[in-house]
């Protein structure tokens, strides 16, 4: 008030002044002064804003407009309750709204806690005996030990077992109980699981990826396109074998070396059939003029030529040292090729050519497959000498079509496949002691050729008309696992690498293509190879 009324009176002066000079000298004094009043009025007016600023963020003072804390509810809560359980019978006039706990925690409305016990946590419960019993044992460890005692260890025994229900001296003194309660329905649990060390069910594992390309592509020029003619054999020394018209070639699968191992004579004659021995050193050969030649392949050296057939050789199969041999008279011939008189038996059940001619892996029996659309089995004879028509155990007719495609299966030596051709399309799977066909499928294609793979336990057929493609097919459900498309034209015949891992088919297109589709885990690779042993040939001094 006392500066206002400096003021006025300097004012009242200057216009009471007769000197012009003197009034416009006084007015430019109070305008000056009003002007610092002015700047000193906003710089208090910031400063009383910055002030009230840093009060509000100071932490050791109280926030006057903020919710009310946890511990000042609770404690506003338990005091009201206390007071309404003093005088029950009076109303309160006071509104106790603020003091309530809230149903929800301010500012979360997503989930309720669940109101069961469960969920992500596990509590386990120590009840006052196992209390006891684990103060026992910590005091009784630094107690000397009592050597006067007249009661056995028996007999402690015994009352510990009574009174606690088990030994105390084999108790633990952590020893927890009780079982995890299951979590209540519905009940979500948002945590990431960073860490488990249960192994992962078989059931929901990743399937193995099987490429619908092949991994290698051979040209095969000259090929016959013979569905009753066995022109591909893959060895266990890793060494391809096929035929391409009156040539044999081999393919190194290790190096990818290419050899020429035999050429015919004649140009009108041709190969029909291949066959490696189990230790892949001998390899027989079925020609159109009716004789079976055995060749040492590392030599490179035919050894013997046995001539008995009337007609070509279109299959072969080896049991140790004797080969057998399919002819297009529908007569099979075993050769003994340790003895220079090497036609030992022959079986004619087959009234056309046998096409299919298959060893089971434990050498018990013979399966053939004729262009007449039977199936027979036939034993081996006491003394290792092959069998007689006298012999023959089953004979089966259920096939409406050309029978070449047979595979014995190598887990179950009593199970064998076999595929008929383009009247019948169907796979049938055998079951040689009872002699009952356990399934049949219809492939809606001809059947050229089935091999089993042993590393996943399926089931690979070889496919001409109509599909001229390759399908994997899990056995024993026989459900389609994989189709392996590629060739353009029909597939003649497809055979087994000697570590099963891979699967190769030669076609009428002339072309011979590499499917690995049956590669094994590199763990259980490791181990199948540990347990596999190095045999020594039979017949590597035998063969005259």
């Amino acid at each position: 008030m006392s500066a206002l009324w400096h003021l006025n009176v300097v004012a009242s002066y200057a216009r009471n002044s007769k000197s012009r000079e003197r009034q416009e000298f006084v007015l430019l004094c109070i305008s000056r002064f009003l002007d610092e009043v002015y700047e000193n009025v906003d710089k208090m007016a910031q400063f009383g804003f910055e002030n009230d600023i840093h009060s509000i963020l100071k932490l050791d003072m109280p926030i006057t407009n903020a919710p009310m804390a946890r511990w000042q509810r609770k404690a506003s809560s338990s005091n009201t309750s206390a007071l309404s359980g003093l005088s029950p019978g009076k109303s309160a006039n006071v509104s106790l709204s603020s003091s309530k706990t809230p149903s929800k925690t301010p500012g979360k409305n997503k989930k309720q806690t669940p109101s069961k016990m469960g969920g992500d946590r596990f509590i386990p419960i120590r009840n006052s005996k196992q209390m006891d019993v684990a103060t026992f044992l910590l005091t009784k460890e630094n107690e000397p030990a009592d050597t006067n005692t007249s009661v056995t260890s028996e007999t402690q025994k015994a009352w510990s077992v009574s009174l606690n229900g088990y030994n105390v001296e084999d108790a633990k003194i952590l020893h927890l109980g009780g079982k995890p309660l299951n979590a209540p329905e519905g009940y979500q649990n948002n945590l990431k699981v960073l860490y488990t060390h249960t192994a992962t069910p078989a059931s929901i594992k990743k399937s193995r990826y099987i490429s619908s390309t092949p991994d290698r592509i051979l040209d095969a020029p000259d090929l016959r396109n013979d569905f009753y003619l066995n022109l591909l054999d893959w060895s266990s020394r890793n060494f391809l074998a096929v035929a391409l018209h009156n040539s044999v070639y081999l393919w190194d699968a290790t190096q990818g070396d290419i050899l020429l191992l035999m050429k015919m004579e004649r140009e009108e004659d041709y190969i029909c059939s291949l066959s490696w021995t189990k230790e892949g050193s001998y390899l027989a050969v079925g020609t159109s003029d009716c004789k079976v030649q055995l060749w040492d392949v590392e030599n490179q050296k035919r050894l013997r030529s046995m001539a008995s057939h009337t007609a070509r050789v279109g299959s072969l199969s080896w049991n140790d040292h004797v080969v057998s041999s399919g002819s297009r008279s529908g007569h099979i011939h075993h050769h003994d090729v340790r003895v220079a008189d090497h036609h030992i038996g022959t079986l004619t059940a087959h009234a056309q050519e046998v096409c299919g001619l298959k060893w089971s892996p434990d050498g018990r029996y013979l399966a053939s497959g004729g262009n007449d659309n039977l199936v027979c089995i036939w034993p081996r004879a006491q003394g290792g000498s092959a069998g007689n028509d006298s012999q023959l155990i089953r004979c089966w007719s259920e096939h409406q079509g050309a029978v070449k495609a047979l595979a014995w299966c190598p887990w179950q030596p009593n199970i064998l496949a076999s595929g008929g051709g383009t009247s019948d399309r169907h796979i049938r799977i055998w079951n040689v002691n009872s002699g009952s066909c356990i399934s049949s499928l219809d492939t809606q294609s001809q059947i050229s050729s089935l091999v089993f793979a042993p590393n996943y336990k399926e089931l690979v057929s070889a496919h001409g008309y109509a599909h001229n493609n390759v399908v994997v097919w899990k056995y024993p459900s026989l459900s389609k696992v994989a189709e392996l498309n590629g060739h353009d034209d029909r597939v003649l015949s497809l055979t087994l690498s000697p570590d099963c891992s891979t699967v190769a088919t030669v076609a009428a297109d002339e072309t011979i293509r590499l499917w690995k589709s049956f590669e094994m885990d590199p763990i259980k690779k490791k181990a199948k190879e540990r347990m596999v042993k190095s045999t020594s040939s039979v017949i590597h001094q035998s063969i005259r």
